[in-house]
């Protein structure tokens, strides 16, 4: 599986190449499909450009892609779109009034409120991808986790961003993730590790991600021109990695 991540934290001032309007959004997402993309991860923002778990910023946002595209959709629900705790566990819980869920949505497990997070998500029928960052406790806390077996994924995010480590950083982190959980594993990283890692997902056989959220460049350093170009590279990097192992 190779899934698009189409703009992460990332603002205009990243490029007029990030999607931050949901038919912006909708039309990426339309394109890195073609492009091969099999699974979609928004952060969806407001007029502003903050990411926001706002029912009424989501849901336009998941009917204007899933108009263009039938694979599934997910979200964040990264502690930077809503810092407190506890007002974060209440814009979660207020997905229920949506008309449309996501499909899944994103828990960093080394956040504060991870566990209540995620318990909710599975309450509203919204699978959970456990987001385990390397240099952080979150693997050994979701080891410990009840909710680990009931998770849909592990998102393995390798936040060291050196091309030279960050293929031993996302070794050594897997490695921590061992004692977890057996569940599906999505190996990826981020700007200067996101290739690298990529590459090392293939040869190990892992799912993996790319998009405008973990790079805006092309593994040769050009500039990347949109999600599309990236899942095109991407799936040809991994298949290369596969072929290698």
């Amino acid at each position: 599986m190779v899934q698009v991540c189409l703009n992460g934290v990332r603002g205009s001032a990243d490029g007029a190449m990030v999607p931050l309007t949901p038919e912006a959004m909708a039309e990426s997402a339309a394109e890195a499909v073609a492009a091969g993309a099999t699974d979609i991860h928004v952060h969806p923002k407001t007029p502003c450009g903050h990411d926001s778990l706002s029912p009424r910023v989501i849901g336009p946002v998941l009917e204007a892609i899933r108009a263009r595209v039938s694979v599934p959709v997910g979200v964040t629900t990264g502690a930077w779109a809503e810092p407190d705790p506890a007002a974060r566990l209440e814009r979660v819980r207020s997905w229920a009034g949506l008309s449309s869920r996501p499909d899944h949505a994103s828990v960093n497990w080394h956040e504060q409120g991870a566990e209540e997070i995620a318990a909710a998500l599975l309450d509203l029928g919204v699978g959970v991808e456990a987001g385990i960052w390397s240099g952080t406790d979150g693997a050994a806390r979701f080891a410990a986790s009840p909710l680990g077996p009931r998770v849909l994924r592990v998102l393995a995010e390798v936040t060291d961003t050196s091309a030279d480590t960050a293929q031993e950083t996302a070794r050594a982190l897997l490695t921590d993730l061992r004692p977890a959980p057996g569940r599906p594993v999505l190996l990826h990283g981020e700007d200067g590790g996101a290739w690298p890692v990529l590459r090392l997902a293939g040869r190990v056989g892992l799912a993996t991600r790319t998009g405008l959220e973990d790079t805006l460049f092309l593994p040769d350093g050009e500039r990347a021109l949109s999600n599309a170009q990236l899942v095109a590279e991407a799936l040809a990097q991994y298949g290369c990695a596969q072929r290698s192992s």
